[in-house]
């Protein structure tokens, strides 16, 4: 997809992310949204297409690291349930409490027999995540082995992207077909008819970042409000100064362009 055509169609896309936003403000909706899939499956760069036009005080982004000592030894779902959106709240779970059903069983820090618990008990959780009136997205993205060993080597020659690369996510390229019965797995134990699963293909980051927003515009029963008309403020010079002279005495930042 050519790039000036993406920008376009994104900027539409946005712009009803924006109304999502009054509409949620207004009407006290809380929306949850969980985006799963395989590293470099490009969950963080659909997050970001959805969140750069809106407020960061309704878009909450939520990326936990591993659990602490203290909350492993808590209920598995609880360090997820304290990040639930209040009235007026979207919640956008880079990774989720289906960390479990993937990471976790594929490297061993739970048991077979906890992963298949979790499978079992978490339809019922989402079930009253959405009977207690929250609006719950799920998205898949789903990367070709090929892609993926692309994204891979582009983030080991390049040292701006090199953070984005652990040793988890080697070991992770080394067990694909691990993770692929994993996912399966999880599909076939929580894509229900009242949470099901959406499947993004995302080797087209572009694309993938446009039919996922408009996927997720067409779930939520937002109402577009309109341009309100806004009449910008003369400024009030009773008390003009020339307020230019005291920055002279300050530290300024090096003009280097």
């Amino acid at each position: 997809m050519e790039k000036k055509v993406y920008e376009k169609e994104l900027r539409k896309l946005q712009a009803e992310m924006v109304a999502v936003q009054e509409w949620a403000k207004r009407t006290g909706q809380r929306i949850v949204i969980v985006f799963e899939g395989r590293d470099a499956a490009g969950k963080g760069g659909i997050i970001k297409a959805i969140t750069a036009r809106v407020s960061a005080r309704v878009f909450r982004v939520v990326a936990l690291p591993a659990p602490n000592d203290r909350e492993k030894s808590q209920m598995y779902l609880q360090r997820y349930i304290k990040h639930m959106p209040a009235a007026g709240e979207v919640v956008i779970f880079d990774r989720s409490w289906y960390n479990r059903a993937g990471v976790e069983r594929v490297m061993g820090f739970c048991s077979d027999e906890q992963a298949d618990r979790f499978l079992k008990v978490v339809p019922g959780f989402e079930a009253e995540i959405i009977q207690d009136g929250i609006i719950l997205l799920k998205y898949w993205l789903e990367v070709s082995s090929s892609e993926q060993e692309k994204r891979f080597k582009d983030r080991i020659k390049r040292q701006d992207k090199q953070w984005k690369l652990s040793g988890m996510d080697l070991e992770a390229r080394r067990r694909w077909y691990d993770y692929s019965r994993a996912r399966d797995l999880m599909m076939d134990a929580t894509d229900t008819e009242l949470s099901p699963w959406t499947v993004v293909p995302s080797d087209d980051k572009r694309a993938a970042h446009l039919n996922c927003l408009s996927h997720m515009l067409q779930q939520i029963p937002y109402e577009p409000l309109g341009q309100s008309i806004v009449t910008l403020p003369k400024r009030n010079k009773n008390e003009a100064y020339d307020d230019k002279e005291p920055m002279k005495a300050r530290q300024y930042v090096d003009s280097l362009f």
